[in-house]
C-alpha cells in the first residue's frame, strides 16, 4: 500500500517529484514528435489517440499541429513564390515553361500548383486567416491561368500536321474499271448517256482502310504533359475552361485535315450549283474523307480525349463530342446536299459509294459519340442517301423505257442504247447487295413482261436487284424490237437484233449479272438469237435460192425456151447475189464467233443449192455464146465470197469474166 501510494504521491506529490514527471511526460512527447515521420491525417488521429489518455498528452497536439502549421505555410509560401515568379508578364511578354528542354522547371510548377491546391483543400478543416485564404485563392488563379495558356500553346504547337500522300499510301485502293468498247451515244440518248462518251464508262470505288491503321495527331511526348496539365485543371475546378481550351484547337485542327483530305466548307446551294465533272472528284474525296475521318482520325481524338481527361468521365464525353461534331457536321451536310440535289443517272453509282461508306463507319460512329442528336442527324443522312440512289436508280430504269430515237445504225450494229445500258448494269450489279437492302419490298410488279410459268416461278426466287434488271433488260429488248422496225429490210431488222440480244448475253455471261439472271435467262436468249438467224437466212436467201428452183427447166421439148429460162435463172441468181454481197459486206457483226456461225449457216444453205443447180445446167451453157455472162461463179468462188460478209465494209465484186465460146 505504502509503495502504491509513494509511487502515485511521486507522480503528483511536491514540487520536485511533479516537475520531473511533467518534464518526463513532454520528453516523451517529444520523441513522439519527432517518430512521427508520417502522413498528416494519420498523425492527427494518433495524436487524438494520445490525447484522450491524459489530458498532459493534449499538450503533444498542440505542439505537433504548431510544427505542422508553420511547414504548411512555408511550403505554401514557396510554392506561391514559384507561380507569382512565372507571372511576371501578360500575354505575348508572358513568360513560357520550356516543357521539352526543362523538365526540371515544369515539374517544380506542377508540384507547386500541387502545394497549392491540397492547401485549398485543407482550408476545410483548418481556420486561417481570410488573408491567407485570399493569397491561395489568388496563386489558383493565377496558376490555372497559367495552365491554360500552356494547355492551348502546347496543344498547338504538338499538333501533327495531317500528311495525305503518306496516309492514303498506307490504304488499300480498290478499283473495279468497267469500260465500253466502242461507245458511240446517239444524240436522242444524250439526256443521260453523254456523259461517258468517247472514253466509255469508267468508275472506280472508294479506298478501303486497314484495322490497324493510325496516325499521331499530337506529338506523344506532349500528349503526357497535356494530362498533368487537364488533371491539375480538373482538381481545381477549372475543368470546363480546360475542355473549351481542348474543343477549340482541337476542332480547328479537324477542320484542317478535312481540307488536306479535300473536303471543302460548302453550303448546300453552293453543292447543287457545281458542274457534273468537278462535282464527281469532290464526291471521290468525300467517299475517301469520311473513313480516313471517322476510322483515323476521330478515333484517334477519342483515344487522345480517353488519356488526357482520363481523371473524368464526363469530361471526356463532353470534350470528344465538341471536338467531334464540327468535322462530323461539315462530311454530313455535303452528303445531305447530294442526297436532296437533283437525279441524273450518272450519280448514281457516286451515291452508292457515298451510301457504302457512311453505313460501313456509321457503328463506329455511333460507338464513340455519346451525343444522339449528331448520331440522328448521320442516321437521317444514310437513310436520305438510300433513297437518293433508289430514286436515280429509277430514274435511270424510265430513262430506258422513254428513249425514243429514230436513229438507226447504216450497219446493223449494236445501238448505243444497247452498249449503254449493259455498261451501267455491269456497274449497278457491283452494288448488289447494297440495292438488295435498298430495294427490299419495292419491288414492281412484273406480270406484265409476260413471262411464262417457269420463268415467273424463277423471278420469284431472284433477289430484289435481280427482278429489277430482268424487268429492265425486258424493257430493253421491247425497245429494240422497236428500233428494229425502222429499217426498211426484214433482212438487216434480224442482224440488229441479232447483234444486240448477243450483246446483251455476253455482257451478262461475263459478269456478276449471269449469277443474277441465271442459266435459264442466257438459254432462252441464246434460242431467240438462234431465231433471229433462221429468220434472217429466209428473209435474205430466201428469194436468192429460189431463181435456183426447176420450175421450167424440165420436161419441155422446146429446147430454147428451156436455154433461155436457165439463162434468165442464172441471170437473176447472179444480179441477187452481188447485190447481196454488196450490201451485206457493210453490215457488221462485231462477235467473232457469232459471224462465223452465221456465215456457215449462210454457206450451208445456199452453196449446195447452187452447186446442184451449177451440176444439173451448167454444162447446157457452157458451149453457148456469152456463157460467161450466165455462169459467172464457181461453188468455189461463191464460197469465197460470203467469208467477206458482215465486215462492216461495203465490197463490190470484180470478177474476170469467161471467155465465150464461138
Amino acid at each position: 500500500m505504502a509503495t502504491t501510494t509513494t509511487s502515485v504521491g511521486g507522480g503528483g506529490g511536491g514540487g520536485g517529484g511533479g516537475g520531473g514527471g511533467e518534464d518526463r511526460v513532454m520528453a516523451t512527447a517529444q520523441q513522439i514528435l519527432n517518430s512521427l515521420n508520417t502522413p498528416k491525417d494519420v498523425r492527427d488521429d494518433m495524436l487524438l489517440i494520445f490525447s484522450s489518455f491524459d489530458n498532459r498528452l493534449s499538450n503533444i497536439t498542440s505542439l505537433v499541429n504548431s510544427g505542422d502549421s508553420k511547414k504548411e505555410e512555408d511550403r505554401f509560401e514557396a510554392a506561391e513564390k514559384v507561380i507569382l515568379r512565372w507571372d511576371s508578364g501578360h500575354g505575348a511578354s508572358r513568360n513560357s515553361i520550356n516543357w521539352e528542354d526543362s523538365p526540371d522547371e515544369a515539374a517544380e510548377y506542377l508540384t507547386a500548383v500541387d502545394d497549392i491546391i491540397q492547401w485549398i483543400d485543407d482550408l476545410s478543416i483548418r481556420s486561417d486567416s481570410a488573408e491567407i485564404v485570399d493569397r491561395a485563392e489568388n496563386a489558383i488563379q493565377i496558376a490555372m491561368s497559367r495552365l491554360e495558356d500552356e494547355f492551348r500553346h502546347m496543344l498547338i504547337r504538338s499538333t501533327v500536321p495531317l500528311d495525305a500522300d503518306h496516309l492514303y499510301g498506307s490504304i488499300r485502293k480498290v478499283s473495279l474499271s468497267f469500260a465500253s468498247h466502242d461507245s458511240e451515244n446517239s444524240d436522242e440518248f444524250e439526256s443521260f448517256a453523254d456523259a461517258h462518251r468517247g472514253s466509255g464508262i469508267y468508275h472506280e470505288r472508294g479506298v478501303s482502310l486497314g484495322d490497324d491503321l493510325r496516325v499521331d495527331l499530337i506529338h506523344p511526348d506532349a500528349v503526357v504533359d497535356l494530362k498533368e496539365i487537364a488533371d491539375r485543371m480538373i482538381r481545381s475546378g477549372y475543368e470546363k475552361e480546360c475542355v473549351n481550351v481542348y474543343t477549340g484547337v482541337r476542332r480547328d485542327a479537324l477542320d484542317e485535315c478535312l481540307v488536306v483530305l479535300g473536303v471543302e466548307k460548302l453550303s448546300i446551294e453552293d453543292v447543287q450549283k457545281i458542274d457534273w465533272k468537278i462535282l464527281d472528284e469532290k464526291m471521290k474525296k468525300w467517299i475517301q474523307a469520311v473513313k480516313v475521318s471517322v476510322r483515323v482520325l476521330l478515333t484517334g481524338e477519342k483515344r487522345l480525349c480517353d488519356y488526357i481527361f482520363s481523371g473524368s468521365d464526363d469530361s471526356e464525353e463532353v470534350c470528344f463530342n465538341e471536338t467531334a461534331k464540327g468535322c462530323i457536321r461539315q462530311l454530313l451536310n455535303f452528303a445531305e446536299a447530294i442526297a436532296i440535289g437533283e437525279r441524273s443517272v450518272e450519280k448514281l453509282f457516286r451515291i452508292l459509294d457515298m451510301y457504302e461508306a457512311l453505313e460501313y463507319v456509321f457503328p463506329e460512329l455511333q460507338a464513340m459519340v455519346t451525343d444522339e442528336f449528331v448520331i440522328e442527324e448521320a442516321r437521317g443522312v444514310l437513310s436520305r442517301l438510300g433513297e437518293a440512289a433508289k430514286g436515280t436508280f429509277v430514274e435511270f430504269e424510265n430513262a430506258v423505257r422513254s428513249e425514243t430515237s429514230k436513229k438507226t445504225m447504216l450497219n446493223a450494229e449494236i445501238h448505243p442504247l444497247t452498249r449503254y445500258v449493259m455498261n451501267y448494269l455491269t456497274l449497278v450489279v457491283v452494288y448488289s447487295k447494297t440495292l438488295d437492302a435498298l430495294l427490299e419490298g419495292d419491288d414492281e410488279d412484273l406480270h406484265h413482261l409476260g413471262v411464262d410459268g417457269a420463268e415467273n416461278l424463277e423471278l420469284e426466287t431472284m433477289s430484289p436487284l435481280g427482278r429489277r434488271l430482268f424487268s429492265l433488260i425486258a424493257t430493253l429488248e421491247t425497245n429494240l424490237e422497236r428500233k428494229s422496225k425502222l429499217y426498211g429490210d426484214d433482212s438487216i431488222q434480224y442482224i440488229f437484233l441479232m447483234n444486240n440480244i448477243q450483246y446483251i448475253v455476253q455482257k451478262v455471261k461475263d459478269s456478276e449479272l449471269g449469277k443474277l439472271l441465271g442459266d435459264r435467262w442466257v438459254r432462252k436468249r441464246r434460242g431467240q438469237v438462234r431465231i433471229y438467224a433462221t429468220n434472217y437466212l429466209r428473209a435474205s436467201w430466201g428469194k436468192l435460192l429460189s431463181f435456183l428452183k426447176e420450175e421450167g427447166t424440165g420436161g419441155s421439148s422446146n429446147s430454147a425456151l428451156k436455154l433461155a429460162t436457165l439463162k434468165e435463172k442464172f441471170k437473176n441468181f447472179n444480179a441477187g447475189f452481188e447485190e447481196i454481197y454488196r450490201v451485206q459486206t457493210g453490215w457488221k457483226v462485231p462477235d467473232a464467233q457469232l459471224r462465223e456461225e452465221l456465215r456457215i449457216s449462210v454457206s450451208a444453205k445456199a452453196l449446195p443449192a447452187y452447186r446442184a443447180f451449177l451440176g444439173r445446167h451448167g454444162s447446157q451453157l457452157e458451149n453457148t455464146r456469152h456463157a460467161g455472162r450466165y455462169i459467172k461463179y464457181t461453188s468455189d468462188d461463191l464460197e469465197g465470197y460470203l467469208l467477206d460478209l458482215f465486215e462492216g465494209s461495203s465490197c463490190v465484186i470484180h470478177h474476170l469474166r469467161r471467155k465465150s465460146s464461138s
